[in-house]
């Protein structure tokens, strides 16, 4: 346009010939007749193009004059955030632009197409990301913290949508893996639905291995993507823009949020919630600059229907841990034993350990649960993890032994109870009871009945006397007379009268 100008200068002002100027700035004389001729047809003369600047001077020179438009124009804000649902096209949006248009004079796809891509170009100069609704949730911390009273410091957690945008902000005293957890257990609840992946930075707490093809979230978090149905998807080492929503989102939570809370004073996180619930909500509801709507409004539309729904319980924080199930198929959590089945002694197990729960795992599959128990060496032992053996003896008590003693008869229920008392502990007599009432399946209930009756007569009531009595068939002969015991007359018996 310099040159052009100078074409002008020296055609106008100097009045120069074609053929000066050409030979002067080195160009050819029909160069110069055309650019002279321009100036004539737009009625411009030197006075004019010396004030003029490059860029009026080439609309007057060179633009063409712009038609009426008679095509209608689409709302292309409303075509961009259409196209953030799932399965939308532009061969869509154009074919319904024409179906709703079809009484007027509206654009053939390609240029329905080129308009709406220069559309989107003037919304940010870098690489657009198309967000599928309810399909990512972007999570991060923010850089700057809020000071307590108490010398501590207040960290922000920032969740957005990434369709709408809509944001999600709430206080924590750390960063540890409870507080990213617990904070994105509360933005799932906020949105009243779970999206399809979870996109964080790679912060230590949550992600063991933060390679850059296959990262490795650590057990707790994959615990906490099982239990809502969702998956971690961490975004590159040292790549922002693969969660530029949560970038984006954080900048304004700062400038929005935190600087109109950096006069206040705060003794805890949760006043900092306090002072940040209203003003989460004015942010959401503040209308787009350059979109319709607003994030709020905009979730409603796109995200809040495409969420999947949330589980009935929240999730609870948990730890694990690798065991061995012992010879005696218990494990060893915390200075306590669990009992496992029985057939899984020797098996690695895995111990998914929450505040109140002890849940043991095999190959994935849940083998057992237990409440948790704080008592250093203790046992907590379910009853269906025994073997039969182990099962039948735990279940064998003295009011069992006495009540099966009943069933039988009045005297062998007495015999048991005195094999009880005869003991320092009644597991010792366990054995002899056992002995005694095994006596039914030899000789028949009646005959130990009657063994037992006449062993409680003489005094003699252990197994291996009621077992001669019926071996010998003692019980089956006529039964004594019972009465006053009265002692016989002989040579060894001195009598009263000798102690006088």
């Amino acid at each position: 346009m310099r040159k052009i100008k100078d074409v002008l200068r020296l055609k106008l002002d100097a009045k120069l010939s074609h053929e000066q100027i050409a030979g002067a700035l080195g160009i050819s004389k029909g160069v110069v007749t055309k650019y002279v001729g321009l100036a004539a047809a737009a009625g411009l003369d030197w006075p004019m193009v010396q004030d003029a600047d490059e860029i009026t001077l080439e609309r007057r020179l060179l633009v063409a004059p712009q038609k009426p438009r008679n095509h209608v124009q689409p709302d292309y804000g409303r075509l961009h955030q259409e196209l953030r649902r799932k399965g939308m096209t532009l061969m869509l949006l154009w074919e319904e632009y024409r179906a709703e248009h079809a009484d007027r004079q509206t654009y053939a796809y390609s240029q329905f197409c080129d308009n709406y891509r220069r559309f989107a170009r003037q919304l940010k100069r870098s690489m657009r990301q198309i967000h599928r609704a309810g399909e990512k949730m972007f999570i991060d911390y923010a850089g700057p913290t809020i000071a307590l009273t108490d010398g501590s410091r207040a960290h922000i957690f920032v969740a957005a949508m990434g369709a709408s945008s809509y944001t999600f902000a709430c206080a924590t005293p750390r960063e540890t893996m409870a507080d990213w957890l617990e904070s994105t257990a509360r933005a799932l609840s906020f949105y009243g639905g779970v999206t399809q992946l979870i996109v964080p930075d790679n912060p230590r707490a949550l992600i063991s291995d933060a390679n850059r093809y296959e990262p490795r979230s650590n057990d707790t978090v994959l615990d906490f993507a099982r239990h809502y149905g969702t998956s971690i998807l961490p975004a590159r080492p040292y790549h922002p823009q693969d969660k530029a929503k949560a970038e984006s989102a954080v900048q304004i939570v700062e400038r929005w949020i935190m600087a109109r809370l950096r006069h206040q004073q705060f003794a805890s996180v949760h006043e900092v919630n306090q002072a940040v619930a209203p003003l989460l909500t004015r942010l959401n509801e503040k209308p787009f600059q350059k979109l319709p709507g607003s994030r709020a409004s905009t979730f409603a539309a796109l995200d809040a229907p495409a969420l999947l729904p949330l589980p009935l319980q929240r999730y609870e924080m948990a730890h694990f841990k690798t065991v061995k199930a012992h010879i005696d198929y218990h494990v060893e959590v915390e200075q306590h034993r669990y009992s496992v089945p029985h057939a899984l002694v020797g098996q690695v197990l895995e111990a998914r350990i929450t505040i109140a729960v002890v849940e043991l795992m095999h190959r994935g599959q849940r083998v057992a649960s237990h409440a948790r128990s704080s008592r250093h060496g203790g046992f907590t032992t379910t009853a269906a993890h025994m073997p039969a053996a182990h099962r039948a003896h735990m279940e064998w008590t003295p009011q069992r032994l006495i009540h099966w003693g009943q069933s039988i008869g009045p005297a062998t229920a007495e015999a048991v109870t005195r094999l009880m008392q005869e003991n320092k502990h009644p597991e010792h007599g366990y054995r002899a009871c056992l002995g005694l009432l095994s006596l039914a399946k030899r000789f028949g209930k009646p005959r130990l009945e009657a063994g037992c009756t006449l062993a409680l007569q003489i005094g003699a009531c252990q197994y291996r006397h009621v077992r001669d009595i019926l071996v010998n068939n003692r019980d089956q002969s006529a039964p004594a007379t019972a009465g006053d015991w009265v002692s016989p007359n002989h040579a060894h018996v001195r009598g009263p009268g000798y102690y006088q």
